[in-house]
């Protein structure tokens, strides 16, 4: 498998996305289940058919692309791929040196995002970015190696992890966070997503409590044709809620502003929103240490 996938990580993007396209429409139909929950879903947000349609091939893009973001851009930058907009606010918040928030739905290319940020900024402040590792131990090890690279480390979900992105944001680092990712029993509360009660983490939130760090909100738009990505970067749209009656008050307010911001992303480009993520599902395990 490995070999296939080096494999498949040097045939042109274009390829690649037209093959993902495809890929995505034959999960669609292969599976009645991932039908059903990508409709649901999408339905909630008041998609229309054609955006839902749209969506089904960028999912299939997101897999197919990969590969080629995994092990490919060593010998080519993806720098040369991506264009921004609104990049002068991470250099406003990386002067201000007091740790940076980076907060990236399930939309686009969230890959994209860490990798930008890390060769354009990782110099001046490298990114630490929280993934949740695979469960199989070969594609566990290719995840960890294709991710490390200049101005970018991962942190598990883990206490461990947690510990990694407090330091960094002590020292006026940057970490990335996909805060539409359901997290582990006990690391999140719920709170309404396009409607709908969503287990939602609180962990980003309460880092920007705890350290006073920056937030800022950035997806990667994938465009058509293979020509690459736009950076999309911005602040929030409504002040993050800073007290409350007590704790568990204070965590559900922050989660629900937490989940209006990313319903606004979502919003800029609905068919590029991963729908058929198990988003409402209910969370099944503890954070590890």
């Amino acid at each position: 498998m490995l070999s296939f996938i080096r494999w498949i990580s040097r045939r042109p993007l274009r390829l690649l996305h037209g093959a993902g396209s495809l890929l995505g429409w034959l999960a669609w139909a292969g599976s009645s289940s991932y039908r059903r929950r990508c409709r649901e879903n999408a339905d909630l947000a008041g998609l229309t058919r054609a955006q839902q349609r749209a969506a089904i091939g960028q999912a299939g893009r997101l897999a197919a692309e990969l590969p080629w973001l995994w092990l490919g851009p060593a010998a080519q930058p993806i720098e040369r791929w991506c264009r921004w907009q609104g990049a002068e606010l991470i250099d406003e918040a990386l002067q201000a040196a007091r740790g940076l928030v980076l907060l990236t739905p399930h939309m686009g290319s969230f890959e994209v995002c860490a990798q930008a940020y890390a060769e354009r900024f990782g110099a001046r402040r490298p990114m630490t970015a929280l993934y949740r590792p695979a469960r199989q131990p070969w594609l566990r090890e290719l995840e960890e190696t294709a991710r490390a690279r200049p101005g970018l480390a991962t942190a598990p979900a883990s206490l461990a992890g947690v510990r990694q992105m407090m330091r960094a944001l002590r020292k006026g680092d940057t970490i990335g966070l996909l805060p539409d990712q359901v997290p582990p029993e006990g690391m999140g509360v719920w709170a309404p997503f396009f409607g709908k009660p969503a287990y939602t983490m609180t962990l980003a939130t309460r880092l920007l409590l705890q350290t006073g760090a920056t937030l800022l909100l950035m997806w990667a738009e994938r465009l058509p044709g293979a020509q690459g990505w736009v950076l999309h970067v911005s602040a929030p749209a409504e002040p993050m809620p800073a007290q409350a009656a007590d704790d568990e008050a204070l965590q559900l307010a922050c989660a629900a502003f937490v989940n209006r911001e990313m319903e606004r992303l979502i919003r800029q480009s609905p068919s590029q929103y991963l729908w058929g993520y198990h988003r409402y599902r209910t969370p099944r395990d503890s954070l590890p240490t």
